[in-house]
């Protein structure tokens, strides 16, 4: 069992910078990738930016160039550093964690709500 918890979300302003954390507990040691996904009202869930175990960021290409991604292993939290907001990356942003093995379980947070409006 892996337990997930995102913070950081809230209101911004387009243009403005948000930065999402999530704490990773429980049985951290079966944790390989993770990833952050957001969903908006009335449409699927969908990948925002993956991270390998060893810290190499695979990024949706919306995001390219204003979000980083960071994974720090010691203290099993994953970021997402968020610069240049705009009003559609407005969501409810979900923090994700892939087992090791197979079959694979995916672990998933409550989600915090991000909204950029003026």
């Amino acid at each position: 069992q892996v337990q997930l918890v995102e913070s950081g979300g809230g209101l911004v302003q387009p243009g403005g910078s948000l930065r999402l954390t999530c704490a990773a507990s429980g049985s951290i040691h079966s944790i390989n990738s993770m990833a952050w996904y957001r969903q908006a009202p009335g449409k699927q869930r969908e990948l925002v930016v993956a991270i390998t175990n060893a810290g190499t960021p695979m990024y949706e290409n919306s995001v390219k160039g204003r979000f980083t991604i960071s994974r720090d292993n010691n203290k099993n939290t994953m970021y997402l550093q968020m610069n240049n907001l705009k009003p559609e990356d407005t969501a409810v942003y979900y923090c994700n964690a892939d087992s090791v093995g197979f079959p694979r379980t995916r672990y998933w947070g409550q989600g915090t709500q991000v909204t950029v409006s003026s």
